[in-house]
């Protein structure tokens, strides 16, 4: 293993520092390792709080800002934060208009996530709802979840249901457009290589190089099949068609993810959109945005995934709304 780390038990605390000493506009509270927004709430506007595992950065640290998230929850790699640390983050974030939860579809997370919102509802009053993403075509159960994972669509999620907060919308009104977006949303990645988790020291799974993996989770779980490599173009199809059969996207058209999964370079993930842009086209689904790069990584490991999200007027203009923050900006 090669990692530019000190010891694998500090990686997360001490990516911490180094992320709230690059970004003056954050606060992390180390002792709960919450990222939180500098700025104090603004009474009347609805807090949003998501969070996981590290190691998918920058989800969801990186998402914190205006327009987007008030607070993150960072657990150990790949470990669901605790109830103590999702409370504190709710909390924090409380501006007397209620909080909204985005939570991965992963049973550690739904479960903490469900404590800490009882908690926060019983001991200080606070109104909590919480949306669970399950984006992902590739399986139904994993080793990690009852029903389909949470992946890519939960950016969206985030960047859109955040827009909606930062407009005054009341906690009814954001939670269903966060409802609406993952409702509407669909992905599937795949693999080219392992990651391989700090504590562990070897790759998670043993990927020969002539082969990849079809339908793997942000854990390194496994997917669908593993499969003989195969040219871009064809890695695209196995990836849009699956998310096509599934949800009829056609509408005032789609915003278009490539994501990659940590260790895939923008060349790479560029040549892949044009390739998904091709086939949507050949589809007559009109692109009416698209978003390209590492959002929600797997630590290191090499591949790719799709989401598309199928807009209305209302979630176009949500996207377009400006945001601020370390790996979103735009419109300020």
């Amino acid at each position: 293993m090669k990692k530019l780390i000190n010891a694998p038990t500090d990686v997360v605390a001490e990516s911490l520092r180094g992320l709230e000493a690059a970004h003056p506009e954050l606060r992390v509270d180390h002792e709960n390792k919450v990222v939180f927004r500098a700025d104090p709430p603004r009474p009347g506007r609805v807090g949003l709080v998501s969070g996981g595992g590290s190691g998918h950065e920058p989800l969801h640290g990186g998402f914190v800002g205006p327009g987007m998230l008030d607070a993150a929850c960072c657990g150990e790699v790949f470990t669901s934060p605790v109830p103590d640390q999702i409370l504190a983050a709710t909390n924090g974030v409380d501006g007397g208009a209620g909080v909204l939860h985005i939570v991965k579809n992963y049973t550690g997370d739904v479960m903490n996530f469900e404590m800490a919102a009882e908690l926060a509802g019983a001991g200080g009053g606070v109104e909590v709802i919480a949306v669970v993403t399950d984006d992902d075509v590739a399986v139904q159960d994993s080793l990690y979840t009852v029903g389909r994972r949470g992946v890519g669509v939960t950016v969206l999620v985030e960047k859109l249901a955040g827009a909606a907060a930062e407009q005054g919308r009341p906690l009814a009104e954001v939670a269903d457009v966060a409802r609406k977006v993952n409702s509407s949303g669909r992905s599937m990645g795949m693999a080219l290589t392992s990651c391989t988790v700090p504590a562990a020291g070897q790759p998670t799974f043993d990927l020969p190089d002539d082969q990849m993996e079809l339908g793997i989770g942000i854990h390194g779980e496994p997917g669908r099949k593993r499969i003989p490599l195969a040219p871009a173009a064809e890695i695209a199809q196995m990836l849009v068609e699956p998310i096509l059969d599934d949800f009829e996207f056609a509408g005032d058209g789609v915003l278009a993810f490539v994501n990659g999964m940590g260790g895939t370079p923008l060349i790479e993930l560029y040549l892949m959109y044009h390739e998904v842009n091709r086939l949507l086209s050949k589809a007559g689904l009109p692109v009416a945005r698209s978003l390209v790069g590492s959002y929600i990584t797997s630590l290191d490991m090499a591949g790719c995934s799709v989401t598309l999200l199928r807009l209305d007027d209302d979630l176009l203009r949500l996207w377009d709304a400006p945001v601020m923050t370390p790996a979103l900006r735009w419109g300020v």
